[in-house]
């Protein structure tokens, strides 16, 4: 591997890992389209043993690049989901104990997240570590890659059409609630109460309630009431991973409205994650349409993707880096050197844009992007 082609490979990791795009969709295609030594890149990524490909070697510590970078990105995130998350357990450990079945004590939205998010991610780390050797050896390649990669294209356009309809559907309703009399018990127009947790979870102390675990009771309202419930003003905030006090209070308001999913629907759209094994398919993609199929928003499931693809990736890279120090690392150390610092860069700008992007735009640009470039290596491959 040369020293130009660990740029690009780094380049097309960072930006695609969290673009809705499929990184090892690209990682296949692009050196396929290229061909001459490039398409070795393909050929190794193929390969039954991963131990000896010095290119899924060189992917592997790209992935951990990516994975450091959203860390980074959302530090002041995972410190708060993390101290829930341990301010929950000890409670949670007593309470499965007393009642000998498992009991969640959860107070506030990140204890609640923190254990949604783990949820979430057991799928999607079981079916890898069991699948993910047959996935790569079947579908890395240029003709699946390209199919799958237009597949792509029609998950996102069809989790936007299911989008555009629940809208329609809320407005509607919102309408005809609007021409009604009002009623004491009901309100028209109010939004419909949170469903109780399930039974294996139960209120931890100074918790407002567990309906609505203390957040806001309409999950798209972003006004003043979010802020008050978060216990801190915007102005006593600290910018964190390069975003400003707002961004972070933004942030949180938008776990909170996330932590409102049931248990099921968090680890349904986690489990969506297992399709990303495939070539083609995007994690941010396939888990931001699983985010808006159960309610989300735009803004609200992409930053639930991003939390998730977190550890996911993380710990994909890491349980693979031990092939960086044998045979298949033994020459390539100064291009994993260079491609890991231009992956994190890459990584860490298309997160900082994408969180913006989300916030007012849809999937749509990105699905006629994969329907393109899919359908042109459809052609060119099949």
């Amino acid at each position: 591997m040369t020293y130009l082609q660990a740029v690009v490979i780094a380049l097309i990791q960072g930006v695609t890992e969290l673009f809705p795009v499929s990184s090892l969709g690209h990682s296949v295609l692009v050196p396929a389209w290229i061909g001459g030594s490039w398409q070795t890149l393909v050929t190794q990524s193929s390969q039954q043993s991963s131990e000896s490909s010095f290119y899924l070697a060189y992917i592997v510590a790209l992935h951990c690049a990516t994975a450091l970078a959203l860390m980074w990105f959302f530090r002041a995130d995972w410190i708060r989901i993390i101290r829930g998350f341990f301010r929950s357990l000890p409670a949670s450990v007593r309470a499965s104990l007393q009642h000998r079945r498992l009991r969640l004590a959860v107070a506030d939205k990140d204890q609640r997240l923190a254990w949604m998010i783990i949820f979430a991610t057991i799928p999607v780390g079981l079916t890898g570590v069991a699948l993910e050797h047959t996935f790569r050896t079947l579908f890395a390649k240029p003709a699946a890659a390209a199919v799958l990669l237009f597949t792509n294209g029609l998950i996102l356009l069809g989790a936007e059409a299911l989008r555009r309809s629940a809208v329609r559907r809320k407005r509607a309703g919102a309408a005809t609630a609007a021409g009604r009399p009002a009623q004491v018990s009901a309100p028209a127009g109010a939004p419909a109460a949170t469903a109780a947790g399930p039974p294996w979870e139960i209120s931890g102390p100074g918790s407002p309630g567990t309906p609505s675990y203390g957040y806001p009771a309409n999950p798209g309202h972003r006004g003043d009431s979010d802020v008050a419930a978060l216990g801190q003003p915007p102005s006593h905030r600290k910018p964190a991973g390069g975003r400003g006090a707002a961004d972070v209070d933004a942030a949180e308001q938008s776990d909170a409205r996330i932590a409102r999913l049931s248990y099921a629907a968090g680890t349904l759209i986690g489990a969506t994650q297992i399709l990303a094994l495939l070539a083609g398919i995007s994690r941010s993609g396939i888990t931001m349409a699983g985010g808006l199929w159960r309610g989300l928003d735009h803004e609200d499931a992409a930053r639930f993707a991003f939390l998730l693809a977190t550890p996911v990736i993380l710990a994909a890279g890491v349980l693979k880096v031990p092939s960086l120090f044998g045979a298949a690392g033994a020459h390539i150390h100064g291009q994993v050197v260079l491609g890991v610092v231009v992956c994190g860069i890459a990584a860490y700008l298309s997160v900082r844009f994408l969180v913006r992007w989300f916030q007012t735009r849809t999937l749509t640009p990105f699905a006629i992007y994969c329907l393109a470039f899919g359908a042109l290596s459809m052609i060119r491959f099949l």
